[in-house]
């Protein structure tokens, strides 16, 4: 081998070697999230809707707090009751950081969730879960800035109808910012591991 080549062989193992180190040291900086990882997106950035209790609520109000929210209805037939039955067992599996974690369940269908309503259907998941009731004009509002689809159905009367609707969830770190989207069938343990992954950051 000639001496240049030599060079040129150490020169390019030396480049391979601290881009390499490089890639390490950014992998070790950001966690390793099974959802989706929207940090630092523009849009879903805060609310400011009224619970089931009538107490308005915004980010601010879970400050400290891992925020699972997702937009659904109470007669949904599959995907809400999943959804919301997934997030207690996820809140069950967390031990003792489950008190850390605050769901928020944004009604697509206020004409028919009422405020009892919503406290019914939170009260079968967890009784720490809010449910977020807003007017129609403010539900087209919250829904343009989340990115949410919906869409009502009509059925064979007046008050059967179904609602189409996103089935994923956005997650919040403690300090309020954006940071996943949770999509709808990624499995219980995927969550877990993200909210102690956020929790611990």
């Amino acid at each position: 081998m000639h001496k240049r080549d030599a060079i040129r062989l150490i020169a390019g193992s030396v480049l391979l070697t601290g881009a390499a180190a490089l890639i390490s040291a950014c992998s070790k900086d950001k966690p390793a999230f099974k959802s989706i990882d929207i940090t630092g997106a523009d849009y879903a950035r805060d609310f400011s809707l009224t619970d089931q209790n009538g107490q308005l609520r915004g980010l601010k109000d879970f400050r400290g707090k891992v925020v699972v929210l997702f937009f659904g209805y109470t007669q949904c037939p599959d995907v809400c009751p999943t959804t919301m039955a997934e997030l207690a067992e996820a809140k069950k599996a967390l031990g003792k950081d489950g008190d850390k974690l605050q769901v928020l369940f944004v009604t697509v269908d206020p004409e028919r969730d009422t405020p009892q309503v919503l406290k019914g259907y939170m009260g079968n998941f967890d009784p720490s879960f809010l449910a977020l009731r807003p007017t129609p004009d403010k539900l087209a509002e919250v829904a343009k800035d989340y990115k949410v689809y919906y869409k009502k159905v009509d059925g064979k009367t007046p008050t059967s109808y179904t609602m189409d609707h996103s089935a994923g969830s956005y997650v919040y770190d403690p300090q309020g910012n954006l940071r996943l989207y949770y999509r709808y069938g990624s499995g219980m343990q995927a969550l877990v591991s993200d909210i102690q992954l956020l929790l611990k950051a």
